[in-house]
């Protein structure tokens, strides 16, 4: 069987019997289907995680190195779309219903879980991690741009900066408005109105790479987290986003301009600063540049 199309599984248990049972049941139930990687602790399990890509987790509750339900916290935020199923020697269901409050998606009871159950529960695990992991991108976008909102944003630019300081990179954050949206929307409607957000959408798209975090974050208001930018410039990405912002304004068939303010703050690595202390930091920027009786607005001549 191709190892693309195996199912990937991260065996934690620290009985190499139940663990040979285990890896038994499945292969018996679909030859050469499963991948299974055995370890015998917690924190062997979050280092593989970590080092190689798994589809799910079994993950038993009497580890040497962790007791109870408190082995699934640090696996989901350490691998938070590889779903956790728990093998458990007990057969409470109030247990179970813990566990699954703890963020697993399914429990099963040793010596109770043949080959077809086990391949059921791997199956249906999956699945339902597959569709969360659907809703939650639905949640985290905007309908209308189809950018991030803010709480994506927040959320991808919290793990990004964390990573950038893990690795000492540096990274910018942009936060930019629209000139005169509220005139457009009166003058034009609101229709015309959305349809400039989403001239501006498609200007920061371009004017940023895919690996860029571009979102909306309020009304007209947008938010950009550059990491390892190149040549790191405030003025060098405020400089290629007037450009496209007047390119795009030159091909679109608008009754009026599409410009932005942009206010930029980067990271420094000194300081322990969020996404939102940087956002601040960008949006007093932003305004400081308002304030400059329109000077250094992208767009304008």
């Amino acid at each position: 069987m191709n190892t693309e199309s195996r199912t990937r599984i991260l065996l934690i248990e620290d009985n190499p019997d139940h663990a040979l049972i285990v890896s038994r049941a499945l292969e018996q139930r679909a030859p050469g289907r499963y991948a299974v990687v055995h370890v015998e602790r917690l924190q062997e399990g979050l280092e593989r995680l970590g080092q190689q890509g798994f589809d799910v987790v079994l993950l038993d509750l009497s580890l040497p190195d962790s007791e109870g339900l408190a082995g699934i916290p640090p696996l989901r935020a350490s691998a938070p779309e590889v779903p956790v199923i728990v093998i458990t020697a007990s057969n409470s269901e109030a247990l179970g219903e813990e566990a699954v409050r703890a963020g697993a998606q399914d429990y099963l009871v040793k010596g109770e879980a043949d080959g077809r159950v086990l391949a059921r529960a791997i199956r249906h695990a999956i699945a339902r991690q597959q569709l969360q992991e659907i809703l939650r991108g639905l949640a985290l976008r905007d309908e209308l741009t189809g950018l991030y909102n803010r709480r994506g944003f927040v959320t991808l630019a919290e793990q990004h900066l964390k990573l950038a300081r893990r690795n000492g990179r540096g990274a910018l954050l942009v936060f930019a408005d629209v000139d005169g949206f509220k005139r457009v929307n009166d003058r034009f409607g609101h229709a015309e109105g959305d349809r400039a957000l989403v001239a501006v959408a498609q200007v920061l798209r371009s004017a940023f790479r895919e690996t860029d975090i571009v979102a909306r974050v309020g009304g007209d208001e947008f938010a950009v987290l550059a990491v390892e930018a190149p040549d790191a410039s405030a003025e060098l990405l405020r400089a290629r986003l007037a450009e496209r912002v007047r390119a795009h304004s030159e091909r679109a068939q608008l009754a009026y301009e599409v410009s932005v303010t942009a206010g930029i703050a980067a990271l420094d690595l000194r300081r322990a600063a969020g996404v939102d202390e940087l956002m601040a930091e960008a949006d007093r920027a932003l305004y400081a540049l308002k304030r400059a009786a329109g000077q250094d607005q992208a767009g304008r001549p």
